[in-house]
């Protein structure tokens, strides 16, 4: 049996009883395109490096004397959207074809790069579009844009990028095989990823087709990017629980869930996605009914395979030995920040009342323990790739800083919003009566700064493993 078979087996003791445990790695498909890879990767950071270059601006532009400089007055929303959609949407996005151009067998090769050279350009224009091509700032949920040319351009490169790379991923699926084992668990989960991907781009497009052409501004957006948006949520998720079970297994943690339950519970997060094309075929996009439908699937299908794979991984972690292996502490850091964040933005999702500062503390929570859990694979997968393991100090306390300043960050929102503190605003707007007020969101911002400083630090422990031993050959994962 292979070191990634199915389980392995505590000790026994006297009376004990005999617990089994797997182990959840992934071995890449040995003629997988390492350079397609790399390229993923090199876009997720560039990703985040614009992504914090506005978060930068978001400070400038609440700042007296120094917005006088940005090109438009209200360049706080115009910087949030772009901060937005590089770090969420193009950050996620090229995680994904990371990922799943490491699990796809190398078939269709040429689909695959144009994919990856579209989708640089579409976030090269959304990057520069506040600076050449303007447009109205428009807060939707899910992807909130800049209703101008360039913006609305680099947007549908994107969307048109991530169709090739769904379809490329499809063609080049890897068959599961007949011996279950952990590896074809996370297989099968970065394969479901890819179908719910397909299921929101489905539904981006019969949204953009359905949507009266009469609205206008945020009530178009928000509709047309409101079924799609929630079908994304179970790509994302996905992710996040096959790096969970693959970050828990790489630190030693024996986790007591076999694959093929990890299997079914994967499949059970897949399965609300198709939810999606009944909700367009039931409802009208623009009734609350076709919009409860959307959050109702995602509540159902994330809660019903988020709580047991994290509640083994606990299990795991608790009952095994610290690893004291060289990068271990990075990983084992990613994981518990991303498992703490997420648990957080669920929690405070459960208390959201009105439309108040509560809503992005959810959201954060979630989003960031995604994020995290996405940083704890890049630091997992570099020496894969032929680049050095990423160890030492600031490796260690990137996940902490980065978790420990988000958690902050929505604490402070949770206590203002209780306080009824509107979102989406700024500066005078927020409108802050009391101290109390004041004081969550002062926490909120103190907490945002070091979150952005844990971020960069994610850019710096990168970059020094890529350029550590950029020239050492690629090891396949065992």
């Amino acid at each position: 049996m292979s070191g990634e078979a199915a389980a392995t087996r505590e000790p026994s003791h006297a009376g004990a009883a005999i617990v089994p445990t797997s182990r959840y790695t992934l071995s890449l498909v040995r003629q997988s395109d390492r350079s397609l890879v790399r390229g993923w990767l090199w876009l997720g950071l560039l990703a985040l490096v614009v992504s914090g270059f506005y978060s930068i601006l978001l400070v400038a532009s609440r700042t007296p004397g120094v917005n006088a400089w940005l090109p438009v007055a209200d360049f706080f929303r115009v910087a949030l959207v772009v901060h937005v959609d590089l770090s969420v949407l193009v950050w996620f996005l090229a995680l994904s074809g990371m990922l799943w151009s490491l699990s796809c067998r190398p078939r269709a090769t040429p689909l695959a790069w144009l994919a990856m050279l579209l989708a640089y350009a579409g976030t090269l224009l959304i990057g520069i579009a506040p600076f050449v091509g303007g447009g109205e700032p428009i807060m939707a949920n899910y992807i909130p844009v800049l209703d101008g040319s360039v913006f609305l351009a680099g947007l549908g490169i994107l969307g048109v990028a991530a169709a090739l790379l769904v379809l490329r991923s499809l063609i080049a699926a890897p068959a599961l095989g007949l011996e279950l084992d952990g590896s074809g668990a996370l297989r099968f989960g970065l394969n479901a990823g890819v179908v719910a991907t397909a299921i929101a781009l489905i539904a981006f497009a019969a949204s953009l087709w359905l949507t009266p052409a009469s609205l206008e501004g945020k009530a178009y957006y928000e509709i047309a990017f409101w079924g799609g948006g929630h079908a994304l949520q179970f790509t994302w998720t996905l992710l996040m629980l096959v790096a969970w079970l693959w970050l828990a297994s790489a630190v030693g943690a024996r986790l007591p869930l076999s694959p093929r339950i990890a299997l079914l519970l994967l499949a059970l997060a897949l399965v609300s996605v198709f939810m999606t094309p009944y909700a367009y075929l039931a409802h009208d996009v623009a009734t609350v009914e076709h919009r409860d439908l959307h959050t109702w699937a995602m509540r159902l299908g994330g809660g019903v395979a988020i709580v047991p794979i994290g509640l083994a991984v606990v299990v795991g972690l608790l009952r095994s030995p610290r690893s004291r292996e060289a990068g271990h502490d990075a990983l084992r850091a990613a994981l518990v920040a991303s498992m703490l964040l997420f648990a957080a933005g669920g929690v405070i999702g459960m208390f959201i009342s009105g439309s108040n500062v509560k809503i992005p503390a959810h959201y954060h929570g979630c989003i960031v323990g995604v994020t995290l859990a996405l940083m704890g694979l890049v630091y997992l997968l570099l020496p894969k790739l032929g680049y050095q393991t990423p160890q030492g100090r600031l490796a260690h306390w990137q996940p902490v800083l980065y978790g420990g300043g988000q958690l902050m960050h929505i604490i402070g929102l949770v206590w203002s919003g209780g306080y009824g503190v509107q979102r989406k605003v700024a500066g005078a707007e927020q409108v802050l009566h009391s101290k109390a007020e004041i004081a969550g969101m002062g926490l909120m911002g103190l907490g945002g700064l070091i979150a952005i400083i844990g971020g960069l630090m994610f850019v710096v422990v990168v970059w020094n493993s890529l350029r550590g031993n950029a020239g050492k050959a690629a090891r396949s994962l065992s």
